[in-house]
């Protein structure tokens, strides 16, 4: 008798499991009743709505290829495409709902475990938020990032110079005839962003977690090597399914501070702490916000990529890819963590080195610290995040008065006026954009620098927000202000004029108005009433936790490791 999971369904000869295994043979698959050959699932997120996780749909033959040839049942499921390109206001909206779906899937299906075909930014955090929680076992598969484009003989980095260009466009240095010849570059391929954006960050982050084939996270989508792992991937959920290695076994508190050191010294998007927080909550991982600063000590951005540097994803992976970064970061990675392939860090880095210097060393960084912050203090209670590795340094330490506005409509509708009481020294403030309040925790918080102040030289401005940003963005940016305004934060409470003082060298962010006029303004706080009475907007509104705990449902976090038990099916006639 089979000790797979899947024998609830196959095993024994009553009515139940023969009709399972009539099922079964209808699509092809033979299951005998003592069946040891473990059933994999293929959570397949591809989508023609999602170019960044259309090319996965390529990659399932050779996983299916890899899982028969180790003994496994492929079996390929659809889940939730998560992608940022058209799903509003945000995927991030979503990035629970696909975590929910892919429990439920495992936890209702004959599946022993499980490949994710994720690549687009939400989907990879959200999909294995899901697998955790079912805690089977798990590999995780990225399609990688899209081809590089030029634009008049330069290399285009996705999102980052589209940003820049919209810059210049507005200030009008370029052509409308440029701007649409930048438009046909820009459409160079499928895959994720070519830069160091929130996708190439998770991706590497669940690779530092130890649930995707060391060295592959950051393998391009146009790369042979992508099938390569693709099949290996296939072969190496068998062999984890036959050694009952699961997400639980793997992920340490040493795994997430792993992590947390590699987002710092590869300049990985911000958007990747919310979900490093989000799926260290999954797992009692340990990770806080108040951790990061303390993670990032030692450290410095290594990884010269956009948006921090000036090179692209391929470059990185043509240097050695993860593995050649963890090399560099030395003893201060806790190199003894464990991996799904059944080996250390330590064995996994040794002997490597960077074969380019897109991987620099921490003595010639191309940032002298790790590449995040987080402030605190009466403007942002529980803490808010900056990106100080892609911030101006003269910004770093700022106090000036806020000019604020009232969700992002406003803010487009007003960024521009020439009336607006603006200067280079005012603090931007957009507020009702956070985990509630849109909802979703929408991409807005980098607010555009007024086109009059860009046409006088300003490049970049203090801006603060309970929004996020994109990992391909830029600029001094304080983010994920919690508790976000429509909460009663502080922030709710700003009004134009207000002195900010922004200070990350002592980590610091306060709104310098007296306690006096703070509580007057805070008893006539009214909390804005939502347009959502159902559906999963209005669930979400209701049980959304704040940034600091990483955006996750109240009811999907455990609060005790007996809450973490998966309970399985009672599996009987249906």
């Amino acid at each position: 008798m089979s000790n797979l999971r899947s024998s609830e369904w196959f095993s024994g000869d009553d009515e139940v499991a023969l009709s399972h295994r009539v099922v079964m043979a209808s699509i092809g698959h033979e299951i005998d009743v003592n069946n040891s050959k473990p059933i994999i699932g293929i959570a397949d997120s591809s989508s023609d709505l999602n170019p960044c996780n259309l090319p996965l749909r390529s990659f399932i033959p050779e996983i299916e290829r890899g899982i028969i040839e180790a003994g496994g049942i492929p079996v390929v499921f659809p889940v939730m495409s998560l992608g940022e390109d058209l799903m509003k206001p945000s995927a991030m909206l979503y990035r629970n709902m696909l975590s929910m779906e892919v429990e439920e899937y495992l936890r209702s299906y004959p599946i022993d475990g499980v490949v994710l075909l994720a690549n687009c930014d939400k989907s990879v955090p959200g999909s294995l938020m899901g697998a955790i929680s079912a805690d089977l076992p798990t590999v995780m598969f990225t399609a990688g990032a899209r081809p590089v484009a030029e634009f008049r003989g330069k290399p285009i980095g996705t999102g980052t110079d589209l940003w820049r260009m919209w810059s210049d466009y507005r200030a009008k240095k370029i052509s409308e005839e440029q701007w649409k010849e930048f438009e046909g570059c820009l459409n160079c391929g499928l895959g994720s962003c070519n830069t160091m954006g929130t996708a190439s960050s998770v991706a590497m982050m669940v690779e530092a977690l130890g649930l995707t084939l060391p060295g592959t996270s950051v393998i391009p989508e146009n790369d042979p090597a992508r099938s390569v792992a693709a099949f290996n991937s296939g072969r190496e959920i068998v062999k984890m399914v036959n050694s009952e290695l699961t997400p639980s076994k793997l992920l340490t508190p040493a795994a997430f501070r792993n992590a947390m050191r590699v987002l710092h010294a590869c300049g990985g998007s911000t958007n990747a702490i919310i979900h490093l927080l989000a799926i260290s909550g999954r797992v009692e991982g340990g990770l806080t916000l108040g951790a990061i600063n303390e993670l990032g000590k030692g450290l410095s951005v290594i990884a010269d990529v956009e948006p921090s540097g000036a090179k692209l994803i391929q470059d990185f992976n043509k240097a050695g890819g993860l593995p050649a970064l963890i090399a560099n970061c030395g003893e201060i990675f806790e190199l003894d963590e464990q991996t799904l392939i059944g080996k250390s860090w330590r064995e996994i880095v040794k002997g490597i080195t960077p074969t380019n210097n897109t991987i620099r060393t921490l003595q010639d960084p191309i940032y002298p610290s790790g590449a995040f912050a987080v402030v605190a203090g009466t403007l942002a209670p529980s803490g808010a995040v900056i990106k100080v590795s892609a911030a101006s340094k003269e910004l770093l330490s700022h106090t000036g008065p806020a000019v604020v506005f009232h969700g992002y409509a406003d803010m487009r509708n007003r960024i521009d006026d020439p009336e607006l009481n603006i200067t280079k020294d005012s603090v931007l403030v957009l507020r009702d954009c956070g985990p509630v309040g849109v909802p979703g925790m929408p991409e807005w918080g980098m607010i555009p620098v007024p086109k009059r102040l860009i046409e006088a030289g300003v490049t970049d401005m203090v801006r603060i927000s309970d929004a996020r940003m994109s990992g391909t963005s830029f600029g001094t940016c304080v983010l994920h202000v919690a508790p976000e305004s429509v909460v009663g934060g502080p922030l709710g409470l700003v009004q134009d004029g207000d002195l900010i003082k922004l200070d990350v060298a002592s980590g610091t962010l306060d709104l310098l108005v007296d306690a006096s006029e703070i509580e007057s303004r805070k008893a006539n706080w009214q909390a804005p009433i939502s347009e959502h009475l159902r559906g999963w907007p209005a669930l979400y509104q209701a049980h959304v936790m704040q940034a600091d705990l990483g955006c996750d449902l109240d009811f999907l976090r455990p609060k005790s490791k007996t809450e973490r038990k998966f309970v399985p099916p009672v599996v009987g006639r249906s």
